[in-house]
């Protein structure tokens, strides 16, 4: 087999396996806009003006999820959204995320730990 086709096949068969778990995992996130293969919805977000980008994409609702490359975030667009998320689900919104870069310059210190 010719390296050029082996190659453009195997670049094929990764593509269509991160198209693959990115729709396993959207089962569980709230609505948003489709997501582009490894780069996500950084294409439709203007670096310059973020909040008037996340405001025209509040047509998903007040919680929409974008992709930042492969990493889902989801957004809380609006005073009622934040307020419910924060006042009235405090509890299960009270962890953190884990940010590998973050905890190597920390050294793993300063770690929150979620109660079972």
């Amino acid at each position: 087999m010719d390296p050029v086709v082996a190659l453009v096949l195997g670049l094929c068969c990764l593509l269509l396996l991160s198209l693959w778990k990115q729709n396993s995992r959207r089962g569980k996130l709230p609505p948003g806009p489709t997501p582009f293969p490894i780069i996500g919805n950084i294409l439709q977000i203007d670096v310059k003006d973020i909040s008037k980008s996340l405001t025209n994409l509040k047509r998903y609702g007040p919680v929409f999820t974008v992709y930042l490359g492969m990493k889902p975030t989801v957004v809380l667009h609006g005073y009622e959204a934040v307020k419910e998320a924060l006042v009235d689900l405090g509890e299960e919104f009270a962890g953190r995320g884990i940010f590998p870069i973050a905890e190597k310059v920390n050294k793993g210190l300063g770690k929150c730990v979620q109660k079972s």
